[in-house]
């Protein structure tokens, strides 16, 4: 009996998806459960799982394809035995005949390696896949062409000399690669907050010496009672936190001729992932505790690296801080994450001199950007926004008294 392996819902507004890659060819053996098929969405990517164990009758939608939700991907053949994976031992000791490539590439590669396989007559088995599970990336295919040895001449009707080897093509020649879903809608909603909002960006300084000085002082004792580590996010969700209470329009947004106030906190951290940024939601976090933030963000970033986030995790933000610093970022002008008011940019601690009671000292300091939608936030608004963050930040026992 045939069982249909078809487009799961994947959340609110998400009515299509892209297929990424199949895990699996037809006529494979298939465990109920098992990955089968990666789909990439607007927002995140999604693994469909096998809905019954038997056979991989049939695939529907092939590789970069586009399909709806409700759309047939494929079928299995329920109870029937698959055909195991092929041992290269059980192989004739003829070689191989090129044709059998192309099938390989088709069933196992993303549609960009496989182009570029199949363009420079590569074969997949002799390039050693460095990605997940062993997979052939774009890099992987780069170096074998590089490494490539240049083909024998054919045979010709007449002697040829030949005076020196056919030049390769240049190393840093073009690659054009089609857009992943999350890529073209991250480009999408980037573009439209700069074209719908006025916006403007605000910096400010923060000497992080008691952060981190308090930071020190507590984090072995707080790794062992929370399991958790105790990173600088925490800190600065909470100065947000008690920011966003001072100045309620950077935690408001524009609804047609409305301003629409929010009386509650959801914060989005930015987490940069080998597909793009994705921005999952800390929901209610002036509730949390220090512990209860790290352990939210830290559980968010695992799921953001192995591909988990759920749609309904970046849903529903009312304002975002991103951590440029992780990367060595010193200072930057963050775009809205739409239809926010506001985002926090935080950047690398360098140390630096300033003056302090008239005489110069180092200090660890760290550039604040905010980055706001200046229809609803004034100037005085925005800085006085700034200085709660860096009051928060430099006497950050402020936030255990609620100050």
């Amino acid at each position: 009996m045939s069982k249909e392996i078809r487009v799961p819902a994947l959340g609110e507004s998400v009515t299509e998806a892209t297929i990424a890659k199949w895990f699996k060819k037809e006529g494979d053996a298939i465990k109920i459960d098992e990955p089968l098929v990666e789909l990439e969405t607007d927002k995140v990517t999604v693994e469909v799982p096998a809905p019954a164990s038997g056979k991989l009758e049939k695939i529907n939608a092939a590789p970069g394809a586009t399909i709806a939700v409700g759309a047939l991907l494929g079928s299995i053949l329920e109870g029937a035995a698959g055909a195991a994976p092929s041992s290269p031992a059980a192989k004739p000791s003829a070689a191989p005949a090129p044709a059998a490539a192309p099938a390989v590439v088709e069933q196992t590669l993303s549609p960009a390696v496989r182009k570029a396989v199949v363009e420079n007559n590569l074969n997949p088995a002799d390039i050693p896949g460095t990605g997940k599970d062993g997979r052939i990336t774009k890099g992987d295919v780069i170096g074998a062409m590089e490494t490539k040895p240049a083909a024998a001449p054919a045979a010709a009707p007449a002697p040829v000399a030949v005076s020196a080897p056919v030049p390769a093509a240049p190393a840093g020649g073009e690659e054009r690669v089609k857009m992943t879903r999350l890529r073209a809608t991250i480009a999408k909603r980037l573009k439209d907050a700069q074209n719908t909002a006025a916006m403007l960006t605000t910096f400010n300084e923060v000497d992080m010496s008691s952060v981190m000085a308090m930071r020190n002082q507590y984090k072995d004792v707080f790794e062992k009672k929370h399991g958790t580590k105790l990173g600088f996010m925490s800190f600065f969700v909470k100065a947000v936190i008690q920011a966003l209470r001072d100045v309620p329009a950077v935690n408001a947004e524009i609804d047609g001729e409305d301003i629409v106030y929010k009386n509650y906190y959801n914060i989005g951290v930015a987490v940069g992932t080998d597909k793009g940024l994705v921005v999952p939601v800390v929901r209610n976090a002036d509730m949390l505790s220090f512990a209860g933030i790290e352990k939210t963000i830290a559980g968010y970033g695992k799921q953001a690296r192995d591909g988990k986030l759920q749609i309904a995790d970046m849903q529903g933000g009312t304002f975002t801080v991103t951590n440029g610093g992780i990367y060595g970022s010193l200072m930057s002008t963050p775009i809205l994450n739409a239809p926010q008011s506001g985002i926090l940019g935080m950047h690398a601690i360098k140390d630096r001199p300033i003056a302090v009671n008239g005489q110069v000292v180092i200090r660890p300091m760290m550039y604040l950007a905010l980055s706001y939608d200046h229809r609803i936030v004034d100037g005085k608004e925005a800085v006085t926004f700034l200085v709660r963050i860096k009051d928060g930040l430099e006497d950050p026992q402020r936030a255990l008294l609620d100050l």
